[in-house]
């Protein structure tokens, strides 16, 4: 088994099986050139998500999350920003090499992102109902008319009360998780092949988060789109990923199907964000927490970037980085989809 065959992705038990991916991101790096040096933001980050199927991409901030997908998006800041190495497949076609012309025609028809500031995203100076509505009429030649009457539709489907009421209404009159619904219908509006929702209950009570994930996995079975869902909350994603990926220092440390590595995380790193949930049944106690902190992205540390803080490291650990190698059960078998980033990975997955 080469190393590159871990990338190989979990069969999805859906018609599109057969079908090319609708997204490949295959050592992808991103880079940063600033006054202090080149900041190295992804470091060969490879995934793909199939339609219908969530992918979950985790890890603490400055992990390299955001930064991939607005890689895939198209949007980084650039300059300081570059895509440095890798492809980006969109239903098998390299959309990195492709004019901006061409990419800015892929954004909203066939692909859309989430952002996680709902209040930031919107236009304030526009009702809400212009902002949807500026959709149909860019894409799809639509009268004023016609996208406002859609526009009220969407909001219909993402469960905005009074929705005809409401349509020209500013984003400031309506509650954060409202907000965060209207990002959905945006999102939907031209019924894409892939949304991208980088941290879309960030800052939402535990109840509104329930309320958007519950949407969202509604209208992905809908629509039958892929959903890559970037987050730092593993509570958030055990009902709704099919499968997760977990980035550390712009690299994917750990993958696997989301209730094998919810049951046998496969690396430390896994295995501490685990231990930081809150849980029912360790009232009072103090809250588990990942010593140290991520690493400088100007200065990733030598060997496996996560050895400062690991409890397990050893001295291979801090001289040789660790290639995202298959992961097997006691008798060699490969467990299909799984792949570790760590030279003791047996330790961590069979104790």
């Amino acid at each position: 088994m080469t190393t590159s065959s871990v990338t190989a992705e979990v069969p999805h038990q859906r018609a599109s099986d057969a079908d090319v991916p609708v997204l490949e991101v295959r050592d992808l790096h991103v880079e940063f050139k600033t006054r202090e040096g080149v900041v190295k933001a992804v470091n060969g980050v490879n995934y793909s998500v199939s339609s219908g199927e969530t992918l979950a991409v985790l890890g603490e901030s400055g992990s390299g999350k955001s930064v991939t997908a607005q890689a895939i998006m198209g949007i980084l800041d650039s300059p300081p920003g570059r895509v440095s190495q890798g492809e980006i497949l969109f239903k098998g076609q390299d959309i990195l090499q492709l004019p901006e012309k061409e990419r800015r025609k892929l954004r909203g028809p066939k692909m859309a992102m989430i952002f996680q500031d709902a209040l930031s995203a919107l236009n304030p100076v526009y009702s809400v109902g212009n902002q949807l509505g500026e959709m149909f009429r860019v894409h799809q030649g639509m009268s004023k008319k016609d996208a406002k009457a859609k526009s009220i539709d969407l909001m219909e489907r993402v469960k905005i009360p009074a929705a005809r009421s409401r349509v020209n209404d500013y984003p400031h009159q309506f509650s954060g998780g409202m907000r965060q619904r209207i990002m959905i219908a945006m999102a939907l509006a031209l019924e894409p092949d892939l949304i991208i929702a980088d941290e879309p209950t960030t800052a939402l009570d535990v109840t509104v988060q329930a309320q958007v994930m519950d949407l969202l996995a509604d209208l992905q079975r809908e629509y039958n789109m892929g959903l890559i869902l970037i987050t730092h909350d593993l509570g958030v994603v055990a009902d709704v990923a099919d499968k997760i990926a977990v980035m550390y220092a712009g690299r994917i440390v750990e993958q696997a199907p989301v209730h094998e590595l919810y049951g046998r995380p496969a690396h430390p790193y896994t295995r501490g964000l685990l231990d930081s949930i809150p849980r029912l049944d360790q009232k009072g106690e103090e809250l588990y927490a990942i010593k140290g902190l991520p690493p400088n992205l100007l200065k990733i540390p030598t060997g496996c970037a996560f050895n400062p803080r690991c409890p397990k490291a050893q001295d291979i650990c801090r001289t040789e980085s660790p290639a995202l190698l298959p992961v097997t059960e006691r008798d060699g078998i490969e467990l299909v989809g799984r792949g570790s980033a760590c030279h003791f990975w047996e330790e961590q997955i069979h104790g």
